[in-house]
């Protein structure tokens, strides 16, 4: 069964394109999965129950939330919104065993993390990606042009409250500073592989040089 990785980092630090790159190379087709998680909200024009979401009702979801079947949940805009273990486990069972991938918020992380301490979690793979500085952090934001003076301070307290805790000793598995993309990606991949080396190529891949 592969490894589920679990990778978060504060908002700008550049995640999600890491993931992208990552999930674009042709050697890993296939190969890595995001859950599909539950959510009370109403489906959008075009959302495929099962696809984009599971969508299911409030009552059923606080019943799944007292079985402890969420590896961790949270409440967006009067919406609850949650990983299920089960969405997770599934992934294994598919063909060519992919790697689950989780992009979570930090909140999500540490109720993952305390399933761990009580040995009721996935043995996940965490990755945290830091920015160099908030001030390098301040100005890929204001980059953006999408945010207020407000939105944006919120944003920065908040980075500031997840690299404490991103940085702390033994909370993740891997530390990767996104300050030079390309030497982060081959930091990035190579966590990759550590947590789920079967996802290594063969060393004769290439042949008799």
């Amino acid at each position: 069964m592969s490894r589920p990785v679990v990778v978060s980092g504060p908002s700008g630090c550049g995640k999600s394109t890491l993931l992208n790159k990552l999930l674009s190379q042709e050697q890993y087709k296939n190969k890595f999965m995001f859950s599909v998680s539950h959510t009370t909200r109403n489906p959008r024009p075009g959302e495929e129950d099962g696809v984009a979401y599971h969508f299911t009702t409030k009552d059923n979801f606080h019943s799944m939330v007292d079985q402890e079947l969420f590896l961790e949940w949270a409440e967006f805009g009067g919406n609850n919104y949650g990983t299920s273990k089960k969405a997770v486990t599934d992934i294994s069972t598919k063909p060519g065993n992919p790697v689950c991938l989780l992009d979570l918020e930090m909140n999500g992380v540490k109720q993952l993390k305390a399933l761990d301490a009580k040995n009721n979690g996935l043995n996940c793979y965490y990755i945290f990606i830091n920015v160099p500085s908030m001030e390098v952090l301040e100005a890929r934001l204001r980059g953006r042009g999408t945010e207020t003076e407000e939105s944006l301070q919120k944003r920065l307290a908040r980075a500031m409250q997840d690299e404490t805790f991103g940085t702390t000793p033994g909370n993740f598995n891997v530390i990767i500073v996104n300050d030079d993309f390309d030497i982060a990606y081959k930091k990035f991949e190579a966590a990759m592989l550590e947590a789920n080396p079967h996802l290594k190529p063969p060393e004769n891949l290439l042949g008799d040089v």
